[in-house]
């Protein structure tokens, strides 16, 4: 008895048009176009988790730094204060800290200040 593959194929096909749903033309209508078009948008999607990361990073620092600037240090110094008085906290907490809570954030500027004097 002989498989047939149709079945399997067309399953394919129709997996990769819904992926393409929304494409402009031929990207959406016939399935070599489409194939290429679905591969390509991964691709891009891949980069832009990556990218993202990256990018949230670069904000936390932002924002860190301006509200560190208003107590006299940068951002440089703030960080290395802080890890010369043993407190592990991560940029995105950091940041966090500076845009809702200031008297906290106040609060490690002059310990991280206090640790530079001392070391």
């Amino acid at each position: 008895m002989r498989i047939k593959r149709g079945v399997n194929a067309n399953k394919k096909r129709v997996k990769i048009r819904k992926a393409s749903k929304g494409y402009w033309g031929s990207k959406s209508k016939l399935f070599r176009v489409a194939r290429e078009a679905v591969m390509r948008s991964e691709q891009f999607a891949f980069i832009g988790r990556k990218n993202k990361k990256r990018d949230f990073r670069k904000l936390w620092i932002a924002r860190i730094n301006a509200a560190a600037r208003a107590y006299e240090l940068s951002y440089s110094k703030l960080m290395h204060g802080l890890k010369l008085a043993n407190i592990d906290l991560n940029r995105k907490v950091l940041a966090e800290l500076s845009v809702s809570d200031k008297e906290a954030f106040a609060k490690l500027c002059e310990t991280a200040k206090t640790a530079l004097k001392n070391a």
